[in-house]
């Protein structure tokens, strides 16, 4: 196995660590480029502006050597992707477009781009002109903000099969020996709302696919290709043996918890997330057995995003400073019973799984393994995307946002506030380009006074987000923690929970309604709970947060010691 880069002994792929280490960090930058492309290159706000995308090289196995530090749902599902390409026999000069949950994806509006990697296609043919050898495959993932389906956005809170929430792609050569099939693109373009956005985004993943063969290729010419392609195994190596150190650190035992969604936009009843997490040795071991079964409608989540929470969990409670590949996730093991919320059977409808139920699985597993590890778990944050999505039914346009709120607080920290928590970390639409690029009009984006949960340490506050709607449209809302307030821990209290208004009116955690113009939306994000005793809180810190004004409530403490005397 590769050593620790610092010990100076070479690895066992003959790459020594100094080569190693510029070598890991420049598939990384790759990695990196490709994003910056992809995001320069949209044109939708939602890619540009939002950054709701991800991208990633993997070696020709199939397996991660390097990604950029995007959206998590995406990055830990994206193996399933290059999987489900390599059942098609895919040759250089290929690209293939999926979206099927059932066959790589994660939910519809999430369109991945697979290319295969092969840098001496154009200039290291011989002469019997032999297929030149794929080395590794090019990967981006972006949230297209519509794809079609029963409502503009293809985010509907009444979904209850997949057919409803909008074209369903299999993996699909949309390039072919390097040329575009036409026919192919005109297909997609025919089933979703603005194609005109749609053919501009698709672009900017095809034009990022395209900077990883070039970058490789200057690799390869400046390292030698057995150098880079041995390399791919040797930061692979690495990263497992050092998620094994840390892993092996936890206590050995078996760590269960519960944890709840608030419905599935059929029903209002609660639904069970249930987890054992066995730590044996360097391995980990996940089993969601005892979890409820596939919903009727929209919060099952594929396989693939259960994988994306669990990986992201145990990144979280190791070294973050750990290259996040393939390596980092070979000791962990994930299983869910077929035909359960978190493994369910087509034509399940799965577009909220992505969104909320991946939340709610990283915060229960979060839970479980604050018994084996309790000063790196923080107190639960907003557990929730809060997906606001608006759009006209004619096309003429779709707004779709995930929007921020309370981060839990930690052990020696204040949570964070008005952050994107868990699996995204999405930038916000800037009120500047919404108002620009869409007939809506944000009255009031702020932070919500007294929403973090009291603790030594406070919890993170919530947001609230006003728009009026300046057309007829659709509104859909696919948010949680309505009901079920984002818990502390070690004394401290919970957060506030959220709440949706539409025209003053509160409406339910999931829900799509057909809007006239001039009516006004509200999004009140939930707040981070608190850690810690809120009676040892810092009277300097509780200050501070009154003169922000970020706490306006009477000072409990306070008026005990005035009474007291």
């Amino acid at each position: 196995m590769t050593r620790d880069t610092t010990d100076g002994r070479d690895s066992d792929d003959g790459i020594d660590p100094v080569t190693l280490e510029v070598l890991r960090n420049q598939l990384e930058s790759v990695a990196e480029e490709m994003g910056q492309t992809l995001i320069r290159g949209a044109y939708s706000p939602n890619i540009k502006e939002r950054r709701d995308c991800s991208t990633a090289l993997f070696d020709a196995e199939g397996r991660m050597i390097a990604q950029a530090e995007h959206i998590p749902v995406h990055l830990g599902a994206m193996p399933a992707a290059v999987d489900a390409v390599l059942e098609y026999d895919p040759k250089p000069g290929d690209v293939f477009v999926l979206n099927d949950p059932f066959t790589g994806g994660t939910h519809l509006p999430d369109v991945t781009m697979v290319s295969p990697i092969a840098p001496e296609a154009s200039e290291d043919r011989d002469e019997a002109n032999e297929e030149p050898e794929i080395v590794g495959f090019a990967v981006s993932r972006a949230h297209h903000a519509d794809v079609g389906g029963m409502t503009p956005g293809s985010m509907p809170a009444g979904a209850q099969e997949i057919y409803q929430e909008g074209l369903r792609l299999p993996p699909t050569r949309l390039v072919e020996g390097g040329e575009r099939r036409e026919d192919v693109q005109s297909l997609i373009l025919a089933n979703v709302r603005n194609p005109t956005e749609r053919r501009a985004d698709l672009r900017a993943q095809l034009a990022a696919n395209e900077r990883a063969e070039t970058r490789l290729a200057a690799l390869f010419d400046e390292h030698g290709r057995e150098t880079v392609v041995s390399g791919f195994d040797a930061v692979i190596d690495y990263s497992r043996e050092r998620i094994a150190e840390e892993i092996a650190a936890l206590p050995d035992g078996t760590y269960e918890a519960t944890d709840l969604l608030e419905g599935d936009g059929i029903t209002d009843a609660d639904i069970e997330i249930c987890v054992s997490v066995t730590v044996d040795g360097d391995a980990i071991d996940v089993d969601f057995s005892g979890t409820a079964g596939q919903l009727e409608g929209n919060l099952n989540a594929p396989i693939a995003v259960a994988k994306s929470a669990v990986y992201f969990v145990v990144r979280c409670i190791t070294d973050p400073e750990i290259p996040p590949n393939h390596g980092c996730y070979e000791p962990v093991s994930v299983r869910a019973p077929e035909g359960t919320l978190l493994n369910p059977k087509p034509p399940a409808a799965v577009v909220g799984g992505n969104v909320e139920t991946s939340q709610r699985v990283t915060d229960v597993v979060f839970t479980a393994l604050a018994g084996a590890a309790p000063e790196r778990v923080p107190a639960q944050g907003q557990g929730t995307m809060n997906n606001l999505t608006i759009g006209a039914r004619d096309g003429s346009f779709t707004y779709y946002e995930t929007i921020g709120g309370g981060f839990g607080a930690r052990a020696g920290r204040d949570g964070m506030d008005g952050v994107q928590v868990g699996m995204t970390n999405t930038l916000n639409t800037p009120i500047e380009s919404l108002e620009t690029e869409y007939p809506l009009r944000v009255e009031r984006y702020a932070l919500r006074p007294n929403s973090g949960g009291d603790g030594r340490f406070r919890g993170g506050l919530g947001l609230e987000r006003t728009v009026t709607v300046e057309a007829d449209a659709t509104v859909s809302l696919l948010t949680e923690r309505r009901r079920h307030a984002p818990k502390g821990v070690a004394g401290g209290r919970n957060g506030a929970t959220g709440e949706n208004l539409i025209d003053g009116e509160s409406v339910p955690a999931k829900t799509t309604v057909d809007v006239a113009a001039g009516t006004t939306v509200s999004v009140r994000t939930p707040g981070g709970g608190g850690h810690g005793d809120p009676e040892e809180r810092d009277e300097a810190a509780l200050e501070a947060d009154r003169s922000a004004g970020k706490r306006t409530e009477p000072d409990e403490r306070a008026e005990r010691k005035g009474t007291d005397r």
